[in-house]
C-alpha cells in the first residue's frame, strides 16, 4: 500500500501543528492511502554540515536523535508533508535542518525523492505563514518533487494549543490538499 509520511517540526506534542498533522493524515487514510505522523517534539536535530559523506554511507554522517530512522521511512514512502510552525517569520529551524539532511542524503543517493508527492504546511498565530510556505517549497522543487494545489495556500492560523481547528478555512484548505496528495499517489502509483 502506498503511504505518505507526515512530519511535524513542532516542539509541541500536542500543538496546532499536530492537530493539523493529524487532520491530514486522517484525510489520506480515508482516501486509501496509509499515513504515518512523526513528530520531532523531542528529538534535536542538528542542521547538515555538508560533509557529503551521505553519498558513500547512503544515510546521514550525523547520528543524532532518529533523523535516519525518518530518512529510511520517507525514502520507502510515495508522499511527504511537512508542518512547520512559524517562528519569528519564518519555518522553525529544526525542521528546516532536518529537511535540508533528507534533501541532501535523497540527492547524493540517486534522487530518491524526485517524483514523490507531497507539499509543506505553515501553521502560525499571525504573520509569516507566506514566506513560511514558500522557503519549505524550495526544498519539494529543487529534489524534484511533485506538489498538488488546493484551493488556497496550505496555511493555517492558531496561537494557543487546539486553535488551528478552529480556522475553518485554513483547516479546509490542508485537508483538500491532501486528499490531493493520495489522489495523485493513487493515479501515479495505481
Amino acid at each position: 500500500m502506498a503511504k505518505v509520511i507526515l512530519l511535524s517540526g513542532s516542539p509541541r506534542a500536542k500543538g496546532n501543528t499536530m492537530l493539523v498533522m493529524d487532520a491530514c493524515a486522517e484525510i489520506i487514510r480515508q482516501e486509501g492511502v496509509e499515513a504515518e505522523v512523526i513528530s520531532l517534539h523531542d528529538k534535536k536535530i542538528r542542521s547538515c554540515i555538508a560533509c557529503y559523506r551521505c553519498g558513500e554511507l547512503g544515510r546521514c554522517s550525523i547520528d543524532d536523535d532518529g533523523l535516519n530512522e525518518i530518512i529510511e521511512k520517507v525514502k520507502a514512502a510515495e508522499g511527504l508533508i511537512v508542518g512547520a510552525p512559524v517562528y519569528y517569520g519564518t519555518a522553525r529551524g529544526d525542521l528546516m535542518s532536518a529537511l535540508q539532511r533528507i534533501g541532501m542524503v535523497a540527492g547524493r543517493n540517486g534522487r530518491w525523492l524526485s517524483w514523490k508527492v507531497g507539499g509543506p504546511i505553515a501553521v502560525a498565530r499571525r504573520g509569516g505563514l507566506s514566506a513560511s510556505y514558500q522557503e519549505m517549497l524550495m526544498f519539494y522543487f529543487i529534489s524534484e518533487m511533485i506538489v498538488p494545489g488546493s484551493t488556497y495556500w496550505n496555511i493555517v492560523f492558531g496561537k494557543e494549543p487546539g486553535t488551528a481547528g478552529e480556522d475553518v478555512e485554513g483547516m479546509e484548505t490542508v485537508k483538500r490538499f491532501s486528499a490531493n496528495v493520495a489522489k495523485l499517489i493513487k493515479k501515479l502509483h495505481g
